[in-house]
């Protein structure tokens, strides 16, 4: 489904189209680096130790993860070993079974489905890229007719509160905030409030993302979702946690760290088209049984796409 279909327009040729090459465009560098691996170990010689073992150090690479390099080499070399392979056999053979490992984290997140307003509280580390895919959820919502509430609940940092603004400004958003410094608890309450006085259909809110200091953290979200539920009992409906592609393995380290402080309902992934490292969401969808509802590939709205296991998959291994 393209993000169209997210908030229920009606699909059309010309946005799936657009949206694969989007996708296959925005994994450009990831792709480039894999097919090149691929294509330097298999010439249609007959499969051997060694070729298996030079794919599990080009997957490896590309931030798959060793579990995921062995298990994928491993299924090659039952299927194909002492067989002629090719570069392109390899690449399928490779879309097939990554698209395998990650469909069961394939799940499609409406946020203009009931309970409305819909609160949605978005987390992960400061740099991530939170504030933009709040933004970008924000114009993709409006583009779909619904209207949102977002609120600036990321109060240490003054920055991060001016681009949520210009990004809500830019969606015609309502906007919640309050000054530096100021308690991200209060500001959660706000934005449900406002949510519900003006039966909006979605609250999106920011928090900040120092991680260095766990409990702190893991205390203030507390405190966000003890308040946000004198509004509403079952507040936050969805927990997001955005990861950065761009720092590769640590996006692991990361997750396992917010696992430990919040309820994460799923998972973000942003600025695959910024490195060669997009493996690493094989990875975490090996490891972590967590749904992975988006995948951010470019700077533009439209660029926050659903995330489909086959589509990412062919794109991932080049295969357009």
């Amino acid at each position: 489904m393209s993000i169209w279909g997210l908030f229920g327009k009606k699909e059309t040729p010309q946005a799936e189209a657009s949206e694969r090459k989007g996708l296959f465009d925005g994994l450009r560098k990831s792709s480039s680096k894999l097919a090149e691996g691929v294509a330097a170990i298999f010439t249609k010689e007959k499969l051997d130790q060694a070729a298996l073992d030079r794919l599990e150090e080009v997957l490896i690479a590309s931030d798959m993860g060793a579990h995921a390099a062995r298990r994928i080499a491993q299924e090659l070399s039952s299927e194909r070993f002492g067989k002629e392979t090719g570069a392109d056999e390899a690449r399928a053979f490779l879309a097939d079974h990554i698209a395998r490992m990650m469909k069961p984290r394939e799940a499609h997140l409406d946020l203009t489905q009931p309970p409305k307003p819909r609160i949605v509280l978005v987390i992960g580390v400061n740099g991530s890229g939170k504030t933009t895919t709040i933004g970008k959820l924000a114009a993709l919502l409006k583009a779909g007719g619904a209207k949102t509430v977002i609120g600036a609940a990321d109060t240490f940092r003054a920055a991060a509160i001016e681009q949520l603004q210009t990004w809500a400004e830019r969606a015609g958003a309502d906007f919640v905030k309050s000054s530096q410094g100021a308690d991200a608890a209060g500001v959660a309450f706000e934005t449900v409030k406002r949510a519900q006085e003006t039966q909006a259909d979605v609250a999106l809110i920011d928090t900040a993302g120092r991680l260095q200091n766990k409990s702190e953290l893991m205390a203030e979200l507390a405190k966000m979702i003890r308040v946000m539920r004198k509004l509403d009992d079952d507040a936050p409906h969805e927990t997001l946690l955005v990861l950065d592609a761009t720092v590769g393995q640590n996006a692991m380290s990361q997750m396992e760290s917010f696992r430990s402080v919040a309820d994460i309902t799923g998972i973000v992934m942003t600025k695959l088209d910024g490195t060669a490292k997009g493996g690493v969401l094989v990875a975490l969808a090996e490891r972590h049984a967590i749904p992975i509802h988006f995948i951010g590939v470019g700077e533009r709205a439209e660029d926050l796409q659903p995330f489909e296991a086959e589509k990412f998959a062919r794109a991932l291994v080049g295969l357009d």
